[in-house]
């Protein structure tokens, strides 16, 4: 039994969520602040403060450069704090910037270029990106790539495909003209897919057959009990060995697989935010700390590998969170400097106000939405128990 494994059961369920949590999470935060970090050096700004957590600290300790490395007490984040900051949030601090020295000027981050500027907050999030590939690229060179023919095995009576005219030995070749190489390439464009018609294109005792039909979003259950809410078919796969392969991938191939499952990731979670606007998706299933905590001690319980995949993913979602233009977060500040870049001077510092508070606020409604979520995901067990 893994480390992982017996922290997930150690001590039943709070007590197996917290560390597979804190070590995925602290492991994307310190690589999204590493980014913003790095990038500030290359470009001569000061770094005081790299902070992994917020809150009262833990432990630190000073570099040579004058950085204060520290954990926090509230694992829920983190942050760099520039030379002329404010706050966590890079605010620039009016009063310490209007009384610095040339030299400090040079090394404060409000008086960088705009350009500079926007390299540095944008550094994050392609952090994140970049671990993501990493990982995923990791796995892939672990495990191979594994394909299974696109070939149904079975139809559910009264589903989706039944009404469509699926018959089990069917192999999907292309579905709205985009080509089907495996049955997880099938499972993609489904999920994507509630409550829109499809077209199939498929081979049938040696012809091909074209059919249309609708993903219906369903209410249901994860192999771990959670709620679910998805686009389903009705259709499994055949697993028999001449529709399973595993291929072997080089350094290379496993990074271009990586990025391949990176993008999938981001385009996912905008036709998810598109299908909540349209209601095609399920907005109870925006999940926070809570969720993520859970999901983490129940993908434990599967090794070491499993919760490594999930950090990938929660990479590349931080990453995105932040390049969402709300003040506050990194694309906020981006769209601040964007209209800076474009009018020739920036925002007023009263303007810059106004916006970091209604991104605050946002940033707030969007948390006890997500944990108004994960407490009535989480009441029927707990009251089960």
């Amino acid at each position: 039994m893994d480390i992982f494994n017996h922290f997930a059961l150690w001590g039943g369920g709070w007590t197996g969520w917290i560390i597979p949590f804190l070590f995925g999470l602290s492991a994307v935060v310190f690589f999204h602040e590493l980014g913003h970090f790095l990038i500030a050096r290359l470009c001569g700004v000061q770094v005081l403060t790299f902070s992994v957590g917020f809150g009262p600290e833990l432990i630190g300790f000073n570099d040579r450069h004058g950085t204060r490395w520290k954990i926090a007490a509230i694992p829920l984040g983190g942050y760099v704090r520039f030379l002329g900051d404010e706050n966590a949030a890079s605010v620039p601090d009016q009063d310490a910037v209007g009384g610095m020295t040339e030299d400090e000027r040079r090394r404060s981050f409000f008086h960088q270029t705009v350009g500079k500027r926007a390299a540095i907050v944008a550094a994050g999030p392609f952090a994140n990106f970049i671990l993501a590939i990493a990982i995923f690229a990791v796995i892939f060179m672990i495990y191979g790539k594994q394909t299974t023919t696109a070939r149904i095995d079975a139809v559910q009576p009264n589903s989706p495909a039944a009404a469509a005219g699926l018959q089990p030995g069917d192999v999907v070749l292309a579905i709205n003209g985009s080509r089907i190489e495996s049955f997880s390439d099938m499972q993609r464009i489904v999920s994507a897919s509630a409550e829109r018609t499809l077209q199939f294109e498929i081979e049938r005792g040696g012809a091909n057959v074209t059919l249309a039909a609708t993903p219906a979003l369903k209410q249901g259950k994860d192999g771990f009990g959670n709620n679910s809410c998805h686009a389903v078919l009705g259709v499994s796969r055949s697993m028999t060995p001449t529709d399973v392969k595993t291929e072997a991938v080089g350094p290379a191939t496993a990074v271009w697989l990586g990025a391949r499952k990176t993008w999938f990731i981001i385009d996912r979670t905008f036709t998810y935010i598109g299908g909540l606007c349209t209601g095609r998706e399920c907005a109870d299933q925006l999940g926070g700390p809570i969720r993520i905590a859970q999901i983490s001690g129940q993908v434990a319980t599967l090794g070491f590998l499993p919760v490594l995949d999930l950090a990938g993913m929660l990479s590349v979602s931080i990453g995105l969170l932040n390049l969402f233009p709300v003040p506050l977060l990194d694309g906020g500040h981006l769209l601040f400097y964007g209209i800076e870049a474009s009018r020739g001077r920036p925002l007023s510092v009263r303007s810059q106000e106004i916006g970091f508070r209604i991104g605050f606020a946002i940033v707030v409604m969007l948390m006890i939405f997500t944990v108004f979520n994960d407490t009535i995901a989480l009441l029927p067990r707990l009251w089960a128990s």
